[in-house]
């Protein structure tokens, strides 16, 4: 069985490992007029803004969906344009990454994308590897049933199938347990998303667009958990 980090759980009482499902970006550039591409480039400054507000609020681990399994699904053009800002995004921030002792971790099957892409993920993955910072884990083709599939599968060739071997096989065996789940836009459901994971997470449904998204909606996120009293099934 995979073994799992300790992680440190005398710190202060906010959220260690936060993850966001980024919504909004099509419905933002719509009220304005705008082609449903320059809401996802609005996207991608708001992950600019979240990761440095994530790594100057002290979360060990902010995990971002940044591309479903679904959204293969979505017009070529649209999908296309993705990969472009997905690319962008990597050969731009990689260096800031770097200086700010971020790691950088892919959940999901990269396998699907373009050689090209998929060769810049691993390069970004080994170039941050020995970061001691914040992770940043980015789910790519990512999907919450084929996680859990893949994690039972692995589990049975082991041995037992149990909650903790198939906890050790999940993309994020590796990370600090979920602690609290955003979504934006003002859609209330998980989407396939870290719903393993998500057992005993707190929840968060904002109404703000994800390109509107930035630090003051982080840290009242944060101040909303920390009101929140945490009983995993207990009185």
């Amino acid at each position: 069985m995979t073994a799992v980090p300790a992680f440190d759980d005398t710190r202060a009482p906010g959220p260690r490992h936060v993850a966001i499902i980024m919504d909004g970006n099509g419905r933002w550039a719509k009220r304005r007029h705008m082609p449903r591409v320059l809401g996802h480039q609005r996207g991608v400054e708001a992950v600019r803004r979240t990761v440095r507000a994530a790594a100057e609020l002290g979360l060990s681990a902010l995990t971002l969906y940044a591309f479903s399994t679904e959204n293969w699904r979505r017009p070529e053009d649209e999908v296309s344009a993705l990969m472009g800002l997905l690319k962008h995004f990597i050969l731009s921030d990689l260096d800031e990454f770097a200086r700010n002792n971020i790691r950088l971790k892919v959940i999901g099957n990269i396998g699907a994308f373009a050689p090209d892409i998929i060769e810049m993920i691993e390069q970004a993955r080994d170039r941050t590897a020995a970061n001691t910072g914040m992770i940043m884990a980015v789910a790519l083709n990512y999907g919450s049933q084929d996680e859990i599939a893949r994690a039972a599968r692995a589990a049975a060739a082991k041995g037992a199938i149990t909650p903790e071997t198939i906890s050790a096989e999940l993309d994020t065996a590796d990370l600090p347990p979920l602690d609290m789940i955003i979504r934006t836009s003002g859609e209330v459901r998980l989407s396939n998303f870290l719903m393993w994971q998500a057992a005993y997470a707190e929840m968060l449904f904002l109404d703000v667009l994800w390109p509107d998204f930035g630090k003051d909606h982080l840290e009242a996120a944060i101040a909303e958990y920390t009101r929140r009293e945490r009983r995993f099934g207990g009185r």
